[in-house]
């Protein structure tokens, strides 16, 4: 994009220079007109720059936050696992009592 500018510039600086012009205004009034569409490009690019360097920086931390948030659920999955490993081992203890208690009535009973 400069170089056609930077181009158009040379053509410009070519034709005052061949043709050996003496009205410079119209030809000086062109150079300003370009210089001021190159000052204009540059705060655009510097202005996508920055747009573009603050949408890394909140993909950035939009990742962050997603590992947080997976590692967190797994530190959940692992609690979550814990304790019905807990429930199964206290359901197999209180099977395991009433099967008892169950015994002992049938041969209170009994007798």
């Amino acid at each position: 994009m400069y170089k056609s500018i930077v181009v158009k510039l040379a053509a410009v600086a070519a034709v005052v220079a061949l043709a050996g012009c003496q009205d410079l205004k119209p030809l000086q009034a062109d150079i300003d007109s370009l210089k001021q569409q190159v000052s204009k490009l540059q705060t655009d690019v510097e202005a996508a720059k920055a747009s573009a360097d603050s949408a890394s920086r909140a993909a950035s931390a939009a990742q962050s936050s997603a590992n947080q948030a997976a590692t967190a659920a797994s530190g959940a999955q692992s609690t979550a696992n814990q304790a019905l490993s807990a429930a199964q081992a206290a359901q197999s203890s209180v099977d395991a009592t009433n099967e008892k208690i169950d015994r002992m009535f049938k041969k209170s009973v009994s007798k």
